[in-house]
Parts: structure tokens; sequence; C-alpha cells
């Protein structure tokens, strides 16, 4: 175990509340434990370790990455994994080549608190940065028989604003829009919700012109912040 990952569990350990840890364990019913750390905390430490401890290189990055994400024993532990990812030093390496290092946390995570994350954040940089490689794995996720994966299709854009590709984002929604999943119904919502903020015309009308098709849930969530 490397002299990054011991220390980033030290501190973990450290700023744990054993009396917090088992619900926030129940509250997202995760087999892992929980050490106790609220999650400002989690980040204060994370970019504390990524700041103290350094990535050599983009080998190093992977593989030290991977190896938190992959040794935890608690969820605090991917969390900050996820964080120091996109660290804004290594932010660079976010591209097509970390393909495969992200898309295994989304697969492994497969839980909306990682996802979401991955997913808003990772992803939707590497969309920005390699779109050429990564809007058609995208695009191709937007059917995958992983509920992770298609989760991940409709809300990378969540922070692309104005830059929203509408083909994209219209091709992850249409894809699961007659899904059952909770989660994909909540991220259609969430997606069009979020898009609504720049443009709610074009949300209220794409609402309007599959309203027969879209789920309640997506309907409401989409239309929720639009006067």
């Amino acid at each position: 175990m490397s002299a990054r990952r011991d220390e980033l569990l030290d501190r973990l350990i450290a700023a744990g509340d054993p009396e917090r840890a088992p619900g926030q364990q129940a509250y997202m019913k995760s087999d892992l434990p929980f050490h106790g750390v609220r999650a400002p905390e989690v980040r204060r430490i994370a970019k504390a370790i990524a700041r103290e401890f350094p990535f050599e290189n983009r080998d190093d990055w992977t593989g030290g990455v991977l190896e938190i994400w992959r040794g935890a024993t608690h969820r605090e532990q991917r969390y900050a994994a996820t964080d120091i990812a996109i660290h804004k030093p290594y932010q660079q390496w976010l591209d097509a080549d970390a393909l495969p290092v992200v898309e295994e946390m989304i697969v492994t995570g497969a839980w909306w608190d990682h996802v979401d994350a991955l997913a808003a954040n990772h992803i939707g940089l590497m969309l920005r940065q390699a779109p050429e490689v990564i809007r058609p794995v995208v695009w191709d996720w937007a059917t995958d028989d992983d509920m992770w994966r298609r989760r991940t299709s409709i809300i990378c854009q969540l922070k692309h604003g104005e830059e929203t590709d509408l083909d994209l984002l219209t091709h992850a929604i249409e894809s699961s829009m007659d899904s059952t999943e909770f989660f994909l119904r909540k991220a259609i919502g969430w997606a069009l919700r979020q898009h609504a903020k720049v443009d709610p015309v074009w949300v209220v009308g794409y609402v309007d012109r599959w309203t027969e098709d879209l789920s309640g849930l997506s309907r409401r969530e989409a239309l929720n912040n639009v006067g």
C-alpha cells in the first residue's frame, strides 16, 4: 500500500465519527461501511492528499486513483478517489485515455452517489476535452444494458449550459424514456431541469412534445423551476 493511501486512510479514520457511520451506511444502502466523515471534510482531506502526494505522471495518476478505489474498505475512500482524480492539476489527464479508469469507477460504483459525481464532473469534462472519442461512447451508453452507464449518458452534460449537445441529450433521454427504473426517470427530469436554466422555452416545448411518453416523475422534475 502506497504512502498516499496510508495517509488518506489515517486522516479519514481520524476524522470519522463511529456513531454517525451506521446511519450513513443505512442511508446509502452500502455494502461498504463508512468512517463517519461528512462530505465536505472528505473533500478537504482528498484535496490535501492530492496536493501533498502529487502524481508524477499519467501512469502514476491512473495507478494511484485505482489503488484507492479498488482497495477501499470504507465508502469515503472511494469518494476521495473520485475527488483526487479530478484535482485541478490532473484534469489534463481526463481525456480519451482515461476512459477505462472512469468507466470502471462508474460500473463498479453502481450507485447514485458515485455515478452522479463521475458523470457530471469526470465524463462531462472528458466530453469537452475529447469529444471525438467520448461522444460516441456516451452515445452508445444511452442504450447499454447497464443502468449506470445509461444514467451517465443522460446527466453527463449537467454543467455544459448553453454548450449542451442537444442531439446527444435527446438521444440519451429518448433511449430510456420507456424505462420504469427510478434512477433513469429521475435522471431524465434532472437533465431537463438543469437545461431549463439556460433554455426554458426549449425544455417546455420538449416536455410538451413527449408528454405522453415521459413519466410523471420526469415531467415534474423537468418543469420544477420553470415559471
